[in-house]
């Protein structure tokens, strides 16, 4: 069922395409009229065009000069993937990982749209998004930027959202090309990735970009397998992997992410370099920084081809004139150096909508994953309740000037999203405290208050309350020029809730039996510490959910919405005397191994020795989050796609057929309970034995609305490369020949239905 706020999406889709008299043109068209206009350039201006203005000359986050003779204009390059980044007028979207918690195809699309809208608004050419990183270890800082672990599910996500954006003339620019997987030592490290674990994980995503028609890539400053990604010619080159996959777009750095002389960037495969000058970690290449070699200059002696320098400015306007944006596209209205919205170059436009605001608390509440439920606490029975006690700093509204350029850099307040390049606006966040005053206060009950971690005073404020609710996070984000927020570098020290937010809950649900405990986190964090606590009679993990953060989740906690969130990573566990665990108990004797073993992989902090940038070896190959978990037999607290609902959903009749070289899985869903709700179906696939595959791999999911009694058949394919592995012999994708077990259920751990073919 496609909610009114999609509709009203598609409509408006249709009027900007109409209004703007946007037409999609092909490849082969957009690549001809950019052959024919590289033609009439002269060679400064070909390099003035594949070259950024500057780090403190742009008006956007990166910006290039323009060819006024010819029509082209300074293409306009800005943050984040969440929202337009360091500017007013502008929506609070969730971030990635909150849309992935979502497991909806249709809310992937139209939060794309709704993020299209508002770049196109503001006269950005191109979104630096969608970030596609695997959250390869839970504390990773940018996790929340991308949509979780999982290959296919982040794949999944990168198309949906590529789709949307474009479909009203934006160019996506997939980030961040490949194995950036942490903050620690991020200007350098040295990712070792084997050939089958970069094609079945890290480049998964990005080959589903590549067939949403992405417009650029942007290399990622980290080395690949010993060579910067964006001289890496392996990578990036005319015979690189992205071009023989079929990328016809163009490649940009990272900001700053170039090294070495400007044709070993430029041969290696290298489009646009920003923000073009010299930034501390790099850049300036392009340019000749401290004279050395100059892009200009290496055309002039040979050393780069004229060919290639023709080449790299037909692939940087080839995707202009496929979107149809060389005629009729906004100018740009805003100024990145003034984000406080001052300035002659600020003519503060809003862009926001009615539309937007409404997708954006529709998203919060779908990435609502209700962990536990104990006799039906939730929803709120509101005639039922007297008192309410509200506890903790994260419900209430943080401070919207808080760290260098409102990049979110604090946590002193509730949390919408994580901090850095990839955060957005915070002046029209709506916390927790507003909306529960709002609704509960209408229906009579009186609020007790502790807008603090105080472990006294929360504890004393939920004293005789019918209900406590508490409000705890995590926080993480980009270390950038080596900032930390709360001690954390980037990543998280470890998976604790700040501020000691376990110990906040335990004392205020030794203080009431029927305490709520709400997360807001930016990825998994421990839980162990109170998750089996019999007064803990509710645990919601509301994730990192943007602006409308507290209607989302109060439209949840009411029942005006049935939680269907899915968890897009585990939650692993330690064991406690509540719920023992014989994978990390002896004798029932706890032995208090860290929660982060589970996961297979760490954040490597030390340099490497005796000088220089650590190599990360990625020895757990394929096996990350479930896939880890699965094959080493742990069992954690909740899995990858766990939920509850406020209803029961009943799984029939697996059909499993053959159509060419695809599988067409299908099953009847019912809502057998009553309530109406959606149920997000997920299947798993099972390799042939010796495929060196992991237990099983997500290679579907679903989103099905069903009124109470009601169901609908289900059906789910799964394409030749979602059945094979990556063969480094042939370098291909091929096929194991073999039995294939088929799972069917509510979480990688909630099989209902399973059968082979």
């Amino acid at each position: 069922m496609l909610s009114p706020v999609f509709l009203q999406l598609l409509a408006l889709v249709a009027a900007i395409q109409a209004s703007y008299a946007f037409t999609v043109r092909s490849w082969d068209e957009a690549s001809a009229l950019a052959n024919a206009t590289v033609a009439q350039l002269t060679l400064s201006e070909k390099i003035g065009l594949v070259t950024g203005v500057g780090e403190f000359s742009s008006r956007c986050v990166g910006n290039v000069s323009p060819v006024s003779r010819l029509g082209i204009p300074g293409f306009c390059m800005n943050d984040g993937p969440a929202g337009v980044r360091l500017v007013k007028g502008v929506t609070g979207f969730p971030p990635a990982i909150a849309v992935a918690q979502t497991f909806s195809r249709r809310l992937m699309r139209a939060r794309g749209v709704a993020l299209g809208e508002e770049f196109r608004g503001k006269g950005i050419h191109h979104f630096l998004g969608p970030a596609l990183d695997l959250m390869r270890n839970p504390k990773a800082g940018r996790g929340w930027e991308s949509f979780g672990p999982d290959p296919y599910l982040t794949g999944e996500a990168a198309f949906e959202t590529i789709t949307g954006v474009q479909s009203v003339g934006v160019q996506a620019v997939a980030k961040h090309f490949i194995a950036n997987n942490q903050e620690h030592w991020r200007y350098g490290y040295i990712s070792n990735v084997d050939d089958r674990t970069m094609h079945e994980m890290y480049y998964f995503p990005f080959l589903r970009a590549i067939e949403a028609n992405v417009s650029a890539v942007m290399c990622a400053y980290n080395q690949f397998n010993g060579t910067s990604a964006c001289h890496n010619a392996n990578l990036i080159g005319p015979q690189g992997l992205l071009r023989t996959d079929g990328f016809k777009g163009f490649i940009v750095s990272d900001w700053g992410a170039t090294h070495d002389s400007a044709s070993d960037n430029a041969n290696a495969g290298l489009d646009m370099e920003q923000p073009g000058d010299f930034i501390l970690i790099g850049g300036g290449t392009f340019g000749g920084f401290l004279g050395i070699g100059s892009l200009e200059s290496d055309v002039n002696s040979g050393a780069v081809t004229l060919a290639r320098m023709n080449q790299m400015v037909t692939n940087l306007l080839t995707p202009w004139y496929r979107l149809g944006q060389d005629s009729g596209y906004p100018e740009v209205n805003y100024d990145v150096q003034n984000p406080d919205g001052s300035g002659s170059l600020n003519l503060n436009v809003s862009v926001r909508s009615d539309n937007h605001t409404a997708l954006a608390r529709e998203i919060a509440s779908a990435s609502v994953v209700l962990l536990k439920n104990t006799a039906k606490t939730l929803p709120l029975q509101l005639s039922a309740l007297k008192t309410v006690a509200i506890v903790g700093l994260d419900a209430i509204m943080p401070d919207v000037e808080c760290g260098d350029s409102n990049e979110n850099m604090c946590d002193d307040g509730t949390m919408s999203i994580g901090w850095g390049s990839g955060s957005n606006l915070l002046d029209f966040t709506v916390p927790p405290i507003t909306a529960l005053n709002e609704t509960l206060s209408a229906s009579g009950i009186s609020l007790k208050t502790s807008l603090s971690n105080d472990l006294s005073q929360g504890p004393a404020a939920a004293t005789g309350a019918d209900m406590a609710i508490v409000f705890v996070n995590a926080m993480s984000g980009e270390l950038g020029f080596y900032q930390s927020v709360n001690g954390n570098e980037g990543d998280r020290n470890d998976l604790e809730l700040w501020f000691s937010g376990s110990t906040l809950i335990t004392n205020t649900a030794q203080a009431n039996p029927n305490t709520v405990v709400v997360v807001h986190s930016v990825g998994p964090v421990d839980m162990s510490a109170f998750a089996s606590n019999p007064n803990v009679t509710a645990i919601v993990y509301a994730g990192a959910p943007g602006e409308q953060t507290g209607p989302g989740l109060v439209d949840v906690l009411t029942g005006i919405v049935n939680p269907s969130g899915r968890l897009p990573f585990s939650i692993a566990d330690v064991c406690d005397f509540f719920s023992p665990r014989t994978a990390h108990c002896l004798n029932d004797l706890c032995l208090f191994i860290q929660v982060e073993s589970d996961y297979n992989t760490t954040i490597v902090t030390d340099p490497g020795f005796p000088l220089g940038f650590p190599v990360i070896d990625y020895t757990e190959t394929l096996f990350l989050d479930y896939r880890s978990m699965d094959a080493a037999g742990i069992t954690p607290r909740y899995e990858f796609g766990f939920g509850l609902s406020y209803t029961t959903f009943e799984y029939l009749g697996l059909s499993i057929s053959t159509s060419g070289s695809s599988q067409i899985i299908s099953f009847q869903l019912k809502n057998s309970g009553g309530v109406a709700g959606t149920e997000i179906p997920q299947l798993y696939l099972g390799f042939p034995p010796g495929s060196g595959e992991p237990p099983k791999v997500l290679r579907g999911f679903d989103e099905v609305f069903l009124e109470v009694g009601g169901s609908e058949v289900v059906s789910m394919t799964v394409d030749q490369r979602g059945l094979s592995a990556w063969d480094t012999t042939s370098q291909s994708w091929v096929r194991p020949s073999g039995t294939f077990n088929v799972f069917v259920g509510a979480s990688s751990r909630d099989i209902r239905l399973q059968g082979s073919f």
